[in-house]
């Protein structure tokens, strides 16, 4: 049985390859030492602009100018 814990790492750029770090508190839960061999599964995080730009207005394509332009 598999023991999945997640975490959020940025990569950074190493030579030609990409860097991903482990962090202690994890790598001391899941017992993992240098040199272990691991199994990583790598999903992309998209991320969330909910909230992001506060008082834009909602998209109105009657009102949008440039919109009605290249219609």
């Amino acid at each position: 049985m598999l023991n999945m814990t997640n975490t959020i790492q940025k990569t950074k750029k190493i030579g030609g390859s990409l860097m991903v770090r482990i962090p202690k508190d994890l790598a001391d839960h899941e017992g993992i030492h240098e040199g272990d061999t691991i199994q990583l599964e790598i999903k992309k995080v998209r991320k969330d602009w909910f909230g992001a730009f506060k008082g834009l207005l909602p998209y109105n394509k009657e009102t949008d100018r440039a919109h009605s332009k290249y219609e």
